[in-house]
């Protein structure tokens, strides 16, 4: 008996609206985006923040920050694309919610790539020491920015999770049309 994802035929399998081997890699690219910035934000930072001073801390999650944010953008990327290629039928809401989930984090993480981490770093080189420097221009507006990272960070974070979630009632667009 064929399975929702396995048409037994090639007729079948023109019929279906999920093409499987690339929604295997759909779920995989959204697995690795959810599961790596759900590690990095809830197990990593933290535990190096409560290890160290926030200077030393800083320059170790700082050092991270070159391959997390072209990782996560580079899923996000991998993602919408895998996603288009495995969905031939969008119109159902958790295909349409994914979409839009998917465009969504794309477009926050180029802003966090391209725009504010950037900004972030410019800044950061101004703060001589974050244990040593109370009060400065700088280290508000590093605050301000760093604020705005944290929080587009657990929206990219929420919507990762969000997808894997949807990943089944997508993936159930993939039976025959009735």
């Amino acid at each position: 008996m064929p399975t929702r994802l396995d048409p037994s035929s090639p007729a079948e399998l023109a019929e279906t609206r999920i093409r499987p081997a690339w929604f295997v890699l759909y779920a995989l690219a959204v697995s690795l985006w959810a599961g790596g910035t759900a590690i990095f934000t809830t197990l990593v930072t933290p535990v190096i923040f409560r290890s160290y001073g926030k200077d030393l801390a800083g320059d170790i999650v700082g050092r991270m920050f070159p391959l997390y944010f072209p990782y996560v953008l580079g899923l996000s990327a991998v993602a919408l694309v895998t996603f288009l290629a495995a969905t031939r039928e969008r119109s159902r809401a958790p295909s349409r919610l994914s979409l839009a989930l998917l465009v969504m984090a794309l477009v926050v993480n180029s802003f966090v790539s391209f725009k504010l981490y950037p900004d972030i770093e410019a800044v950061k080189r101004q703060v001589p020491s974050f244990e040593r420097t109370a009060d400065s221009p700088a280290r508000r507006q590093f605050a301000r920015l760093h604020g705005l990272s944290m929080v587009l960070n657990l929206v990219v974070l929420v919507d990762g999770l969000g997808l894997v979630l949807l990943l089944p009632a997508v993936g159930r667009s993939g039976s025959r049309p009735s």
